[in-house]
């Protein structure tokens, strides 16, 4: 990524302009960044979990006054006719536009987003630790509930970054018993000190079958060794938007009705039901924050696993 001056965007009809105060660093920004993902446009500012004070408007706006403070996840814009969208699937949809991919996010002092598409911020959280909320904690929180996981079940979770951190407090709230499985020390204290009752490598036996996992980091391999770790019944999540290829593995992995599902993006009811089950619990954000000219670096400590939680850059 290069640092570059761009004209302060005006907003169209419907849209606001946010005077950025932080923006959260996800893993899908490194994907786009390192073009794992293909871009629809370049150049493209990235940025999606975005929070800040809305310092202008346009045509027709009413949800949101000026000064009013709002995040911007990674769902920019549905097109609301389709069948996905009809049916409250716009995660789904087939015209979905994407914040920091499809239009600039948040990786900037300004950005713009449609009113619809923007949230209140619950007053109890500091813009750095609502941040990783708008996407680390609203993907990992539809693909908690995709799992099933319930009361008294064994939750595995599998890598322990933004989303993972997030989602342990809400398991815990749920009483679920949470596994972590991560090769950075440094997390498994931060997973410890959350509440997960283990907390090890992947190579290390936890000694119980998992009802549930749920794989945040992008690696295809770890996904025959989540399977072998399910109980018979039990449903694997894959939480990200990119993943490394899925090796060939045998059915036995699969039979007994084990069941792997993905995770696509979210829906606004996500956000919504998000920041209120995070305001309630409360959780608690463990943040690093950084100068947005410290992007470049940011990318790499994440890459490398030397975030301990979520990275939030600071315009």
């Amino acid at each position: 990524m290069k640092l570059v001056d761009l004209p302060c965007p005006e907003p169209g009809p419907g849209q606001l302009r946010i005077k950025v105060s932080a923006c959260g660093v996800c893993h899908t920004d490194l994907h786009i960044a390192e073009g794992d993902i293909a871009l629809p446009r370049l150049p493209t500012v990235p940025g999606h979990e975005i929070v800040g004070v809305v310092d202008a408007l346009g045509e027709g706006v009413t949800r949101f006054p000026l000064g009013a403070r709002v995040g911007v996840p990674w769902l920019h814009r549905s097109c609301g006719t389709c069948r996905h969208c009809a049916a409250g699937e716009e995660n789904l949809c087939g015209s979905i536009e994407l914040t920091g991919l499809h239009v600039d996010g948040g990786f900037a002092e300004w950005t713009l987003a449609e009113e619809d598409f923007a949230y209140a911020i619950p007053e109890r959280f500091s813009d750095t630790e609502a941040a990783p909320l708008l996407c680390a904690g609203v993907v990992g929180y539809r693909a908690l509930r995709r799992s099933g996981a319930r009361p008294g079940h064994r939750l595995g979770l599998y890598g322990f970054g933004a989303s993972a951190h997030i989602v342990l407090q809400i398991a815990r709230a749920w009483d679920c018993e949470v596994f972590v499985f991560t090769r950075s020390e440094h997390h498994r204290r931060l997973a410890r000190s959350l509440g997960a009752v283990w907390a090890k490598g992947t190579d290390e036996d936890p000694g119980a079958l998992m009802d549930e996992s749920i794989i945040f980091a992008p690696a295809g391999p770890l996904v025959p060794l989540a399977l072998a770790g399910l109980e018979h019944g039990g449903t694997l999540v894959l939480g990200g938007i990119h993943m490394s290829d899925i090796p060939a593995l045998p059915y036995d992995l699969l039979w007994h009705e084990r069941t792997v599902a993905s995770v696509a993006n979210s829906t606004r009811q996500d956000v919504i039901d998000l920041l209120q089950v995070a305001a309630e619990i409360p959780i608690r954000s463990a943040v690093e924050p950084f100068r947005l000219e410290e992007s470049n670096d940011v990318l790499s400590k994440l890459k490398a696993g030397k975030v301990n939680g979520a990275a939030v850059l600071r315009p």
